[in-house]
């Protein structure tokens, strides 16, 4: 059975992205990057938001000027499959799945149909299935930024979590893992 994590960058006032009209978090170093290019490359999936996969969906192409790290993490994320929740989409790009219908469901069977872990990513699905109990693990990269404000890591009630590991990943980000308690 797969787990489900979720992780993502964010401030050290909790933050993934500032206001629309501030800084946001600084760009990975080199090491923190290569580190996101070998997780990508280990899941079995990844599962998005709408607002974070059209983010995402950067990585459909080789950009020009993008450096061998960046083209490194263009390749492994085409390859992994995509699952989008979206009310609003009406379709998804290459090796993506649109998640229509009720999402708990869909979630579950994904979990009892793939091994290892699957990678979840915006905060606001990530509060969903952090309500329907389904996230198995938190990890935090708190990043020496602080936004003031913007969209928060965690977008509802935080749940009981109990530490598991710390790791520093580069010159300034530190991991924070996280199971529920």
């Amino acid at each position: 059975m797969a787990r489900l994590v979720f992780g993502m960058m964010q401030s050290l006032d909790g933050y993934i992205a500032g206001p629309e009209s501030g800084p946001g978090l600084p760009v990975p170093d080199d090491v923190l990057h290569r580190h996101f290019n070998d997780h990508v490359r280990s899941v079995a999936g990844c599962l998005y938001g709408r607002r974070i996969y059209e983010i995402m969906r950067y990585w459909e192409e080789d950009q020009p000027g993008q450096d061998e790290t960046g083209l490194d993490f263009g390749a492994a994320w085409r390859a992994q499959p995509k699952w989008v929740a979206s009310r609003t989409l009406k379709a998804v790009g290459p090796n993506a799945t649109l998640i229509d219908g009720d999402l708990e469901a869909f979630v579950r069977k994904l979990k009892g149909e793939h091994q290892g872990e699957i990678d979840v990513a915006g905060p606001d699905l990530a509060g969903q299935l952090t309500e329907l109990g389904l996230i198995d693990e938190y990890r935090l990269y708190l990043m020496p930024r602080v936004l003031g404000g913007g969209k928060p890591f965690f977008s509802g009630p935080r749940p009981p979590l109990r530490l598991v590991a710390h790791a520093r990943i580069g010159e300034s980000a530190i991991r924070l893992t996280y199971v529920p308690a």
